[in-house]
């Protein structure tokens, strides 16, 4: 289950019974979760900061009224949306309580429709807020807790491996996608060993130059161009004493990787100087976006030097097989952005959260990562601003549904019965498509 699934629901309180059934009616019939209450009194013994739902009540009651009810749920949650029914005495009582923060209100005989549409309003806003307020909790708890941030049973099963292949000196093969955090795993398994006080050297073997891979890894006695300059120390001797991380070793040429070999097999490298073999002490940990031991995959990866690095294979998950730890993940990250900028993040709406929820993140942590830190600066497209991207075929579905809506409601005036008739789709239906797309009915109503 998604760890930001909430059980909204209207409580609807009236002293009024037969009026109480029959607006709980006009709830059940269009699918929404209500809740019965008789009493003020009784419905503020469930009122918590984390309270699960927006209250719909009467103003005139005996013993305690509507507004005062508003009153005590305010001072404990001021973002609790508390909507009104009132007669037309009540109204100006009303409309002092809308200035200090109720959400709305309708007078007798109710219009249903436009109930459920502020109802629905309402209940969105409510899960925005509970989302918003659980995104920093996550935030923090991630801030406190390992790099390998989630709390599926995969990720907490790898953070757990991490941990004790740690302890051990054996060389680590971590396969993944991009951008599923295999560079994380590698920096972790360095900083829970012994090794940690030493050098780290992390070699991207992808972005070795051809003609230079040679020089960078294994040194040489000048640097390769001009004659009588310094000798160059390779990247396998600097990590004499720390550990060695080869980064997308798949993309090394043949040559360069049969020249590992006695490396990772007897920890054993030419003197730069050419008088005699170098004795290395070192750890080996090597990445790879493919599985080497797929010979459909692994374009020709010498099976000698695979032996030779699979003495542990570590796999990094992606993102898609994770989804419950989105959240968590989009949390830290924006607690990093909001560091890095020095700028407070906006609250999430609709469309943010569609995406942390349904998109499937083919570009993983990484592109988590940076579409926080566009959402943080306001360049995630949700604000008006557009960030470029291609587009999933999910995502323009749901683009051209969104501006199928936006059309007819243009067509229609707002009009919702119109509306539903031309899209063929039922009232619920509706009212979660312009939530999800961001839709303001209202704005359609007001045009001529």
């Amino acid at each position: 289950m998604n760890s930001m699934n909430f059980d909204l629901r209207v409580f609807l309180v009236d002293d009024d019974e037969v009026l109480l059934k029959a607006i709980a009616q006009i709830y059940e019939l269009d699918g929404v979760k209500v809740t019965s209450i008789s009493s003020p009194k009784k419905l503020l013994e469930d009122i918590t900061p984390d309270f699960e739902g927006i209250i719909v009540t009467d103003v005139r009651m005996p013993g305690m009224g509507g507004v005062e009810l508003f009153k005590y749920i305010h001072e404990i949650d001021s973002e609790i949306p508390v909507i009104f029914i009132t007669g037309h005495a009540d109204v100006p009582m009303v409309l002092n309580a809308l200035r200090e923060g109720a959400f709305d209100f309708f007078p007798k005989p109710l219009d249903s429709e436009l109930l459920l549409a502020s109802t629905y309003r309402a209940l969105d806003k409510r899960r925005l807020v509970l989302e918003n307020r659980l995104l920093r909790g996550l935030a923090k708890k991630a801030a406190q807790g390992s790099e390998l941030i989630g709390e599926t049973v995969v990720i907490r099963h790898l953070r757990d491996t991490v941990e004790q292949v740690a302890q051990t000196n054996v060389d680590v093969l971590i396969e993944g996608e991009t951008g599923t955090g295999k560079e994380v795993v590698a920096n972790l398994i360095h900083q829970y060993s012994d090794r940690a006080a030493r050098n780290l050297i992390n070699v991207n073997c992808a972005a070795l130059p051809a003609d230079r891979a040679d020089i960078e890894l294994f040194g040489s006695p000048h640097d390769g161009r001009a004659q009588g300059s310094s000798a160059k120390i390779g990247k396998i001797e600097a990590s004499h004493n720390g550990t060695l991380f080869l980064d997308e070793i798949e993309c090394l040429p043949s040559e360069v990787q049969g020249r590992l070999l006695p490396v990772v097999e007897n920890r054993q490298i030419a003197s730069i100087f050419g008088d005699r073999d170098k004795r290395l002490n070192l750890r080996i940990l090597a990445s790879s976006q493919i599985d080497l031991s797929t010979p459909s995959e692994n374009k020709g990866f010498r099976s000698d030097l695979l032996y030779r690095l699979n003495t542990v294979r570590l796999r990094v998950p992606p993102l898609r097989d994770r989804k419950e730890d989105v959240p968590l993940l989009f949390a830290h990250f924006v607690a990093l952005a909001e560091k890095k900028f020095a700028k407070s993040a906006p609250k999430i709406n609709s469309s943010v959260q569609h995406r942390l929820y349904d998109y499937d993140w083919p570009g993983n942590v990484r592109e988590l990562k940076n579409f926080t830190y566009s959402f943080v600066l306001g360049l995630d497209g949700s604000n008006g601003k557009s960030l470029t991207m291609n587009l999933s075929l999910p995502e323009r579905v749901e683009r051209f549904e969104a501006n199928t809506i936006r059309s007819t409601l243009e067509q229609t005036n707002g009009d919702v019965r119109t509306t539903l008739d031309l899209l063929n789709i039922p009232r619920k239906t509706f009212y979660d498509k312009l939530s999800r797309h961001c839709i303001d009915i209202n704005k359609y109503r007001k045009r001529e």
